[in-house]
């Protein structure tokens, strides 16, 4: 019987997280950073709580203007102590509210810069650790993210996306080129199944890509991603494959 988590970035002050938390296994929480404010997190902790869905951590850089999506210079030293700290701070509310941290994934240009900048990554995947190295470390699948998790001793997941294009290396076609975004529910499924059920991503040159899948990420703000959640459901119902949330799928996710 093969297990997928589903998860969704929340907390960013979209309008659908009340709809979407009971369609997903695992909630990315905004810690402050790129969105989110300590009632957001709140709402948020105690919304996944009440549907039993993972709760995670989504540290950002603290550029709101850009959502976080812009990158910026950053040294290791600076992300370690941002992750740290947004980290910290959801930990504080969900154990206030009864619950505790499962999973830590980066946000935005966090996420793309950690991707493929080892030291970066190291500083990253330090910080998850010496928050609570029993936190699963979310990133793109066959990222340096994922191997700096691993080297740290922590458990990892690798992340591929529902609504987003590939580029024939395996990483994510940037938001700014035409195409990056997948607005079509057909679409998204069929790229999901693949995933899960081949192994591989369909470029966009038309290049198979090898890639390997944890858990998918349905984005939050998208105005299709209730849509998206539904259906997504209902075919990997079909199909056989089970949604497992992060915390439940700690024991067989890579160390």
């Amino acid at each position: 019987m093969r297990c997928i988590d589903l998860n969704c970035d929340l907390g960013e002050e979209a309008a659908h997280d009340a709809e979407l938390m009971p369609l997903i296994t695992s909630a990315n929480i905004a810690c402050g950073g790129h969105a989110g404010n300590t009632d957001t997190m709140r709402t948020a902790v105690e919304l996944a709580l009440r549907h039993g869905v993972a709760i995670g951590a989504h540290p950002g850089l603290e550029d709101r203007m850009n959502f976080g999506r812009r990158e910026l210079p950053l040294g290791a030293l600076e992300a370690h102590a941002l992750v740290r700290g947004q980290i910290g701070t959801l930990d504080r509310i969900a154990c206030s509210c009864g619950g505790r941290i499962v999973h830590v994934k980066p946000h935005g240009a966090l996420y793309n810069l950690a991707a493929r900048n080892a030291p970066l990554a190291n500083a990253v995947a330090a910080a998850v650790h010496e928050a609570d190295p029993r936190l699963i470390l979310v990133g793109l699948a066959g990222s340096e993210l994922l191997v700096a998790g691993r080297a740290c001793g922590l458990r990892v997941a690798s992340e591929v996306f529902a609504d987003r294009t590939y580029q024939p290396d395996g990483s994510l076609t940037l938001r700014s080129q035409p195409g990056a975004l997948i607005v079509d529910l057909a679409t998204a499924v069929a790229q999901v199944m693949c995933m899960i059920g081949e192994g591989a991503v369909i470029a966009t040159d038309g290049t198979r890509v090898p890639i390997a899948a944890d858990t998918v990420c349905l984005h939050g703000d998208g105005s299709h991603a209730v849509e998206f959640a539904r259906g997504l459901r209902q075919e990997l119902a079909a199909a056989g494959i089970v949604l497992r949330g992060l915390g439940a799928a700690r024991a067989s996710l890579a160390r």
